[in-house]
């Protein structure tokens, strides 16, 4: 069932001398700026922040590039042919306005970096799931034997494959929304969309506006190219008629038997294609719930693509554990399940994480509001969650869309939610940290919250 692999005309574009300005230092514009520089480049880099808390600056004031930080000056935006912005930064901040419409070309790293790769790229976008589908495949493709890259919005950035010496067979690169929205010819080899649910609100107009920055994933694939989509997710599926009739799109579906693609059936994976069909024994997987087997569809469909036998598939899936964070389980105390779930950051994830519950649910939510619309969860709250704990910047917003579904707490702080918890729960239950939130209201990130959840519940048995 191996397809194919089509790589591209190399299509470097010309940086010498050009003045190229680089909007944002995490760490994607730190190696951004650093790339542009090798390139002959011309190169001025802008932060909002201090220089004290931009890691990494002193490599660029020793590489020469000029450095504006504790805010961004207009006539760098207008004094400049090129503006490479990082994926943190809004589209709609004033000067980026101004530049455009000064007709000022504004692109985004994977952008610039598509232009200095010849190798198949996978990219896996969606709300939810992409870290783990990315993670994924680049683990089934390296058992393999494969030459990997992952990075993208994970790891290491696009940028940083180009400037590398080793090159790769595949590079398999989660990218956001943010990231394509400043895309130009951007094309993947295979496209993988998960899913799309609310999301970003608090950065996007409406839905429909986030919606169509994941939808621009497709926009330059053709003839030869491999679009891997979830055809239950309704969104998804009303935009298929957007999509390139020349390719060559692929289906899964957790739920409908398919007469093409990947699909779920008696608790198995089955994959579908060219007449032929292919078991995938799910009893094995360490990963669990409806939302990883979707991501493991689509890693499966990917890694036949790339032709990777189904045996050595099924080995890799078998082996993997997951991603700390996302559905981990922590411990079981006095029969009670502990699971961390603190990348749900979003109503979406929240919803996927719930479904994929058989025992009662203790939930512990909120953060920081991302604009979306709690009410959607009101009945998966009544059928599964038999307490619900609320704490952060968004709990009264949450309470007042979710406190008549269940009995709710407010807690000031996941310490106390954690306690509060502990004392409800019975042997069977589940206590789940979802937050559907992110965590910037009280945490650095959501990896810091995770790991408070993780040390709160590991104290529990020492407490008594």
């Amino acid at each position: 069932m191996k397809q194919s692999i089509a790589t591209k005309q190399h299509t470097e574009i010309a940086l010498r001398g050009k003045k190229v300005l680089v909007v944002g230092l995490a760490k994607t514009g730190i190696s951004t700026a650093r790339f542009l520089k090798q390139q002959g480049a011309i190169v001025t880099a802008t932060d909002i922040l201090p220089a004290s808390r931009i890691k990494g600056i002193d490599e660029l004031y020793g590489a020469g590039v000029d450095i504006e930080t504790g805010g961004h000056s207009l006539k760098h935006f207008l004094n400049t042919d090129l503006i490479v912005v990082s994926p943190g930064i809004s589209p709609d901040i004033e000067p980026l306005m101004q530049a455009r419409e000064n007709g000022i070309d504004i692109i985004s790293e994977i952008e610039l970096a598509f232009n200095f790769i010849e190798e198949p790229i996978l990219a896996i976008a969606g709300t939810n799931g992409k870290t783990t589908t990315t993670t994924l495949i680049g683990k089934v493709l390296g058992d393999a034997g494969k030459r990997v890259f992952v990075g993208g919005n994970i790891g290491l950035p696009l940028i940083e494959y180009v400037m590398a010496d080793k090159k790769a067979d595949y590079l398999v690169a989660e990218v956001s929304s943010f990231q394509l929205e400043g895309i130009r010819r951007f094309r993947p080899h295979i496209a993988i969309l998960l899913n799309i649910t609310e999301d970003h609100l608090d950065r996007y107009t409406s839905f429909d506006e986030y919606a169509a920055a994941k939808f621009r994933l497709f926009e330059n694939m053709d003839k030869g190219d491999f679009a891997i989509i979830n055809i239950d997710d309704p969104t998804i599926n009303s935009q298929l008629s957007t999509l390139n009739s020349q390719l060559c799109i692929l289906p899964f579906s957790s739920s409908n038997v398919l007469g093409k693609g990947i699909y779920c059936r008696n608790g198995n994976i089955v994959y579908y294609a060219e007449g032929k069909e292919e078991l995938y024994p799910a009893g094995n997987f360490r990963l669990k719930g409806t939302h990883n087997m979707e991501n493991i569809m689509a890693a499966i469909v990917a890694a036949r693509i790339c032709g990777v036998p189904k045996d050595k598939i099924l080995k890799s899936i078998e082996e993997f554990n997951g991603l700390p964070h996302r559905m981990e389980f922590v411990k079981e105390i006095n029969g009670v399940a502990y699971y961390n779930d603190s990348k749900g950051t979003n109503i979406g994830a929240l919803q996927k994480s719930l479904v994929g519950m058989n025992s009662p649910v203790i939930l512990i939510a909120g953060g920081k509001d991302k604009g979306g619309d709690y009410r959607v969860l009101k009945d998966l709250i009544r059928k599964k969650v038999k307490l619900l704990i609320l704490l952060g910047e968004a709990k009264n917003k949450m309470k007042d869309a979710l406190g008549d579904c269940t009995e709710t707490r407010l807690v000031e702080s996941l310490s106390e939610a954690v306690t509060v918890a502990a004392k409800r729960a019975a042997a069977g239950d589940v206590v789940l940290l979802s937050p559907a939130c992110s965590s910037f209201d009280m945490f650095k990130n959501y990896e810091e919250r995770g790991e408070l959840f993780r040390r709160e519940v590991m104290g529990l048995e020492g407490r008594g």
